[in-house]
């Protein structure tokens, strides 16, 4: 950019958990600019996901932050041109990009998801990423197997 960077946003911390995560979190599952919808099926889906672990006693925030953490990438490969071949160069994601990426991989794969409400989706998708499995997990793990099998290509970052 030519000129200086934009001042990044602080966000208010959620009304229930007080946690700023889950407010970025309900941020990407908004539709619409309806943030009390989103606000609503995030609450349904921990609270659904509080019913399913009942018997670990493990806090339903808990579990979604590990499921967040599960599926979160370390490295993801970028597309560079050098003299006219195109190659797959792994790079480490920056902190902020890593908790995007991985909200939105999750939100992903729980709307493709077969259920009654998005929340039953997405409390499935968080039990599933808790458990390392799910699409999302799947994801994860296929991109670092990407950056590991292009590795030989990583003295080419920009």
């Amino acid at each position: 950019m030519r000129k200086s960077k934009p001042k990044k946003r602080i966000l208010l911390p959620d009304p229930k958990f007080n946690d700023v995560l889950v407010t970025r979190f309900v941020n990407d599952l908004m539709e619409s600019g309806k943030k009390s919808v989103s606000y609503n099926i995030f609450y349904e889906a921990l609270s659904i996901v509080e019913k399913k672990t009942k018997e670990a006693g493990v806090p339903a925030l808990d579990v979604w932050k590990k499921a967040i953490d599960n599926i979160t990438p370390a490295v993801e490969v970028k597309s560079r041109r050098i003299g006219g071949a195109t190659f797959q160069v792994p790079m480490e994601i920056r902190a902020d990009r890593k908790i995007s990426i991985g909200n939105k991989n999750l939100i992903l794969f729980a709307r493709k998801r077969t259920g009654r409400s998005m929340s039953d989706k997405l409390a499935a998708e968080i039990l599933a990423a808790f458990n390392e499995e799910g699409g999302a997990f799947k994801k994860k793990e296929d991109t670092h197997r990407m950056a590991e099998a292009n590795k030989a290509f990583s003295h080419f970052r920009f």
